[in-house]
Parts: C-alpha cells; sequence; structure tokens
C-alpha cells in the first residue's frame, strides 16, 4: 500500500502564529511608549497654552493705558518666549506624528509581509489536501493502519491539519482587520501632522506680530531715556531702602535671639548654683548632725551617714537642647527652617495667576544700553486686585510703606525670610502667626496699568532665587 508523509506544514503554520505573536506584543509596547510620549507633549502644549492666556490677559490690562511702559515690555518678553516654545512643542508634535505614522508604516508592512506568508501557506496546505484526496480519501487513510497505535496517530494527525487550517484562517482574518485598522490611523495621523503644520505656520505669523510689536515699544521706550533714567533711580533707591530693611531685620532677629539664649544661658547657671548651695547646706547639716551624735555617744543616724560619705558630684547644669545649634535658634524654629528647606522647588506661588516678568540676578536693561540692573528676587506680573498669599508658615516680623515699594511683607520661617513688596494693602499685622496660602493683601497696578509684586527668599543675609524654590507654574 502506499505510504503517505506526514506534512510539516502544521508545525511550520505554529510556528508562524508564534512569531507573530511576540511581534504584536512587541508592538503593543512600543505603541504604550508612544502614547506615553504623546500624553507628555499635550499635557506641555495645553500648559503652555494657559501660560499664553494668562499673558495675554495681563498684556491687555498693561497696554490699555495707552501709555509704552517697561511693564509692557516685559509682558511682550514673556509673551514673545511662550509663543517661542508653543512653536517648539509644535516640532516636537510634528516629530512625535512622523514616528507615529513610521510606526504604522512598518506595522502596516510587517502585516502585509505576514499576511502574504499565510496565504501562502495555506495555499499550499489546500493543495496538499486536495493532491492527497486524489491518491486516497481520509477514511481509507485511517483504516490502512498497520495497529491501533498508527490509527491513533493518524487521526490526531488529521485533526490536527484540520484546526491548523482553520486556525490559519482566522488569524489571516485577523491580521487583514489589524491591517485596515493600521491603514486607517495612518490616514488620521496624516490629517492630524497637516493640522500641525498649519497651526505651526499661524504661531510663528503671531511671533513675528509680536517681535514687531516689541520693537515699536522699544523705539518709543528709547525715546524717553531721560524718564526712564529717573525710574531706574528711584528704583534703585527702593532696592536700597527694602534690602536695608531686610538686613536690620535680620540683625535684630539675630539679636533678638541671642539675648534669649544669654538670658536662658544666665538661667541654667544662677539654678546650678543655687542647686550647688541646696547641696553643700546638706552636706553641712549632716556632718554636723555626726559630730553632735558622736558627743553624746550615739550611733550617728545612717542617712547622716550616706550624706557625707557620698563622693562630691560634678556641678549639673541643664543640658542645652540640640536643637538650638542653629544660629540660636530654639526647637520650634529650627523645625520650621528645616521643612522650609526640604520645600525647595515646592513652594506655592504667592499669586494663583500671573508669569515672572523679570528675573534674579544682575542683567543688561532691556532699553538703556550699557546700564546693568540687578533683581534682588523676581518680579511677577498678575492682574489688577490679584491676592498675595504667603508661600510658607510663618511669623509676619515687618510692615512697611516705602516710595517705589508701596506696602511690604516680611515673613520669618526660622532662618529664613519671605519679602511680598508692591503691595496695594496688608491684610496682616506684625507678630501674627500665618500658614500657607494665606491671604497677607493684594497686588498694587502703577500709573501705567502695570500689576507686579517683588518676591524675595533670604535666608539671613544671603539672597537666594525664588525660581529655584517655587513649583513650575
Amino acid at each position: 500500500m502506499q505510504r503517505i508523509a506526514f506534512s510539516s506544514s502544521v508545525p511550520v503554520q505554529i510556528s508562524l502564529g508564534l512569531l507573530l505573536s511576540l511581534w504584536l506584543t512587541s508592538l503593543a509596547g512600543l505603541a504604550q511608549q508612544t502614547q506615553r510620549n504623546r500624553q507628555t507633549l499635550e499635557k506641555e502644549k495645553k500648559q503652555n497654552l494657559e501660560k499664553m492666556g494668562q499673558i495675554r490677559t495681563i498684556l491687555t490690562q498693561t497696554t490699555s493705558e495707552k501709555q509704552v511702559s517697561l511693564g509692557q515690555l516685559k509682558a511682550l518678553n514673556q509673551q514673545i518666549n511662550t509663543q517661542s516654545q508653543q512653536i517648539n512643542l509644535l516640532n516636537k508634535d510634528l516629530k512625535l506624528t512622523e514616528s507615529e505614522i513610521a510606526e504604522l508604516r512598518q506595522a502596516s508592512t510587517r502585516l502585509t509581509r505576514d499576511l502574504d506568508k499565510l496565504k501562502d501557506e495555506y495555499g499550499s496546505m489546500i493543495y496538499a489536501a486536495d493532491k492527497r484526496r486524489q491518491q486516497v480519501n481520509p477514511l481509507g487513510f485511517l483504516f490502512a493502519s498497520d495497529n491501533f497505535n498508527q490509527l491513533v496517530a493518524r487521526y490526531r494527525y488529521l485533526r490536527q491539519y484540520s484546526d491548523a487550517r482553520q486556525s490559519q484562517v482566522r488569524q489571516m482574518n485577523n491580521i487583514q482587520s489589524m491591517l485596515q485598522g493600521k491603514q486607517q490611523a495612518t490616514q488620521r495621523k496624516r490629517k492630524e501632522q497637516q493640522g500641525t503644520i498649519a497651526a505651526k505656520v499661524q504661531e510663528g505669523k503671531k511671533l513675528e506680530t509680536l517681535k514687531e510689536e516689541k520693537d515699536e515699544v522699544v523705539k518709543a521706550l528709547s525715546a524717553k531715556e531721560i524718564e526712564l533714567r529717573n525710574e531706574l533711580a528711584v528704583s534703585r533707591r527702593a532696592v536700597g531702602q527694602l534690602e536695608s530693611m531686610i538686613k536690620r531685620l535680620v540683625l535684630r532677629e539675630a539679636k533678638e535671639r541671642a539675648e534669649r539664649e544669654a538670658r536662658e544661658r544666665a538661667e541654667r547657671e544662677r539654678l546650678a548654683k543655687l542647686e550647688a548651695a541646696r547641696k553643700a547646706a546638706e552636706r553641712k547639716r549632716a556632718e554636723e548632725a555626726i559630730v553632735a551624735a558622736e558627743k553624746a555617744g550615739e550611733k550617728p543616724a545612717p542617712a547622716d551617714v550616706a550624706t557625707v560619705e557620698r563622693p562630691d558630684e560634678p556641678e549639673v547644669t541643664a543640658k542645652k537642647p540640640d536643637e538650638r545649634r542653629n544660629n540660636n535658634l530654639n526647637t520650634e524654629e529650627t523645625a520650621l527652617a528645616s521643612s522650609f528647606t526640604a520645600s525647595r522647588s515646592r513652594l506655592p506661588w504667592p499669586v494663583s495667576k500671573g508669569f515672572i516678568s523679570d528675573h534674579f540676578g544682575r542683567k543688561p536693561h532691556p532699553v538703556l544700553k550699557g546700564i546693568y540692573v540687578e533683581n534682588q528676587g523676581v518680579d511677577i506680573q498678575t492682574n489688577a486686585g490679584e491676592g498675595v498669599r504667603a508661600v510658607y508658615d510663618g511669623i509676619v516680623q515687618d510692615v512697611a510703606n516705602m516710595p517705589g515699594m508701596n506696602n511690604v511683607v516680611a515673613i520669618q520661617h526660622g532662618d529664613y525670610f519671605t519679602v511680598y513688596a508692591k503691595l496695594k494693602n496688608v491684610s496682616v499685622r506684625v507678630g501674627q502667626k500665618v500658614k500657607a496660602r494665606d491671604a497677607i493683601g493684594t497686588v498694587a497696578t502703577d500709573k501705567n496699568g502695570v500689576s507686579e509684586i517683588q518676591f524675595q527668599i533670604w535666608k539671613e543675609f544671603t539672597k537666594l532665587n525664588p525660581e529655584s524654590w517655587l513649583q513650575p507654574h
């Protein structure tokens, strides 16, 4: 009888299915990473759009006075920065979309190749099955077995072969559906890409308009050089007065802490002397009692003997608390300073809305050539009438009014101080304890319509950059 060899197409089909499954798992992981990148980018775009909206609102307020000002120039600079950032984000969007399209194209190519392989294999299986049917029918194939075990093996083979064909059909259908999905997704991404390109062109036009507006403002301000120099002189005097106020405050607090520590040390020494005197008197009375007992021929009391025989004890003074090691800070002040330090880059902003219009440190004047200005904190432009709040728990140490700075509030946080200047009004008093985000006043608006606060952070006599302490905004 003619022997029919077992076909190898079944294990080949199973191997192809396994490879396809592994490839689809890898593709799914890549898609998840791409999706995370997309979510991060969309979040950045949303935040930047919100920032642009805030700056636009504030800029509208500053330009409503119909008079150019440095505040308007600062707002324009910030608007240009955020506009440029938006274009950069759109460029990132285009690159990410191109990457997504490339992944979809690669997936489509792979799916098409695998589908062709499955079709070829399936065709070979159909051809082989048809050829066998011409040679011998399945029942004849089974009953031609030499023994029962061979019969079972042939039956299992035929069953496996039939299942494999059905599975292969299902896989081809699934791949065909996935291929169609990838092609549709590619088309959607292409449309999104076209929309992003159009948005980028539009944002670029806005950027050019802003730069032209900035040039006009700079030109108008340059014609007011004398006025700008006078304003700069007033500003420098105000900055000097504010710095002197903070230094006096730091000196005063350091002096008070030193005096407090001296009083406490004197009190500890006084108590130690009293204790030493008490022990000496007690010892003297015990010695006198022993002498009197011996003269009377009596046995001294055990307590008196123990008091006299006890070796001299070293003078005991109250242990100085470890918490006082930090510049005479008490326990509460040390804990507050430590927690403030731990809050670096996480402090809330002193206003809920706004942007940094002038950064910390020394920099060229935005209009006057050859002139440098130094900011001991940051300027934050915000909306007119915006509430100002404490950035951390502390104690109000000073409330003052000075030319060029309006109302000023200084809050102590251990050996740190936060300073809030250019306030229209103040709602706290000296000595008052405040919590983070407690209202302390409202921002002032100057004659040019600029609503801006000056915010500083000091650690004793050292000025710190507030931007590294405030949370991202």
